[in-house]
């Protein structure tokens, strides 16, 4: 058999093996170096296996040769694919930035301890993506979970120690949750086989312990997601966090949470049970418009742009959320597409924000005035980015917005693109408040920027680049949303 065969192993395993070799060299060049090669081999196989998915349809790995639902399957198809690239793309731009990054912001006796947990978020948000067992989605949850609450701990501030504390609990919470519902699906068909447990729920739709796993399954994930009122965690978490952890996570995290919520509502619960007897729409239609509003609102008042940009963040997941309360394939094809779309935008933006601070010491209003002037290509960047945000034809941003706006359209739901439009009005709100500072006042004579390393400077120009050419040319993202939309359209009635 050749490597070919292997590679949904190979997608898990080579970060996962990563992880303890940077333990044992300790070594903060050799941890570097090995995270570096671990992520970037990840990347080719998650594009291999894309295009593979593309060329012949879905990849079905049995694990140890045990064919499901007796033993553990891995499975890439059109959805999956596009997460794979994402996670690996993002943590293959954000480990070379990191080195430069980390030297500012994480003790140096903790740098190899850095590198370890991000391979083992990594390995965690790859399981998730890939396999096709919900048990192993649990686990790998954790895996993500338990190294994320390090990564934002190692943040120099303490504030970082209470966020991570404050995120630990919460996502522990979520957790319980998740696997309550999980046991509850076990219960119901003895199988943890997603595609089996699928075909297995029909018989049984409708029937208390099911319903019950349903609500268990929502709350648990929409805690994972920060999905408003359950976002309490995020702000502070990105906000602390050192800066190439905030741009992982909220490139990544949260967007894996969602492709959770996206495969249980439509292949394993199915359309018709989740949108046909329950009122999931409309409340999911409500939380989603509520968090955009809401955030939004909130973030123009914030003086640090971190945290700016953190509720921005719960924003743009009300944006996501909202195409999934659509339940048709224009509404999921915009949910897919802002999950690659924002994934990229936000990482460009807190890698930015790490410049900021690596250059003049913080990321607050007041320490960025006249950043403009004194950091011009910076300051551009952090612009393009919120153009993006706000939903300017020629960004990324802009493409979710058109398919939100032709979702709501194919319903009948004009009042639907009236607000769209309108909380664009807020995104542009909370990022003029960086253009207002950054180019209408005098730079402060106290503060030096310092140069910004090339190591750090590349990565995030090739972010930006991404934001533009995903703007103008859509056949990598929503070709392939497309498809995983009907994918799941398709799944169980």
């Amino acid at each position: 058999m050749s490597i070919a065969t292997h590679l949904p192993a190979l997608q898990v395993v080579v970060p996962l093996l990563a992880a303890p070799l940077t333990v044992l060299l300790r070594r903060p060049g050799l941890a570097f170096v090995t995270a570096v090669a671990a992520s970037w081999l990840a990347l080719a196989i998650s594009v291999a296996l894309a295009l593979q998915v593309a060329g012949s349809g879905a990849i079905n790995y049995a694990i140890g040769s045990w064919p499901a639902p007796l033993g553990i399957e891995y499975r890439v198809d059109a959805l999956s694919s596009l997460m794979l690239v994402l996670v690996t793309g993002i943590a293959s731009v954000v480990l070379p930035y990191a080195r430069g990054s980390i030297e500012r912001e994480v003790p140096a006796a903790q740098h190899y301890l850095f590198y370890t947990m991000f391979l083992l978020c990594i390995t965690g948000l790859l399981g998730i993506a890939i396999t096709g067992d919900a048990f192993n989605i649990f686990v790998f949850l954790e895996i993500s979970s338990l190294s994320s609450y390090v990564l934002i701990a190692l943040g120099r501030d303490k504030r970082a120690l209470v966020a991570a504390y404050q995120y630990l609990i919460m996502g522990t919470i979520g957790a319980t949750f998740i696997v309550i519902a999980i046991g509850m699906l076990y219960l119901m068909t003895g199988t943890l086989n997603l595609a089996d447990m699928g075909r297995r729920l029909a018989t049984v739709n409708g029937t208390r312990p099911v319903l019950a796993a349903l609500a268990f399954l929502t709350v648990g994930v929409s805690l994972k997601l920060a999905l408003f009122p359950l976002h309490q965690w995020l702000p502070n978490a990105y906000a602390y966090a050192p800066s190439a952890v905030s741009a992982f996570l909220a490139a990544t995290a949260t967007k894996v949470a969602v492709y959770v919520l996206l495969r249980f509502y439509f292949e394993v619960f199915g359309q018709s049970q989740v949108f046909g007897r329950l009122p999931m729409e409309q409340m999911m239609l409500v939380l989603a418009l509520a968090g955009i509003f809401v955030a939004s609102t909130i973030a123009i008042f914030q003086t640090d742009l971190k945290r700016l940009f953190a509720y921005s963040s719960i924003s743009q997941i009300g944006y996501i959320v909202l195409g999934v309360s659509y339940a048709s394939v224009t509404g999921l094809t915009a949910t897919i597409v802002h999950l690659f779309n924002h994934g990229v935008t936000k990482g460009a933006v807190f890698l930015l924000l790490g410049i900021v601070v690596a250059s003049t010491g913080g990321a607050t209003l007041a320490r960025v005035q006249g950043l403009g002037r004194i950091m011009p290509w910076t300051s551009a960047g952090i612009v393009l980015a919120g153009l993006s945000l706000i939903g300017v034809p020629g960004t990324a941003g802009f493409v979710t917005k058109w398919y939100l706006i032709l979702a709501a359209l194919e319903q009948g739901q004009w009042w639907l693109v009236f607000l769209i439009v309108a909380s664009s009005l807020l995104s542009l709100a909370y990022v003029w408040r960086f253009v207002e500072t950054a180019y209408f006042r005098e730079p402060r004579t106290d503060i030096v920027p310092a140069a910004v390393p090339l190591s750090m400077a590349l990565p995030t120009a090739l972010l930006l680049a991404a934001v533009v050419v995903f703007g103008l040319d859509t056949t990598y993202t929503v070709d392939p949303a497309m498809r995983a939309a009907q994918m799941l359209i398709g799944g169980p009635r």
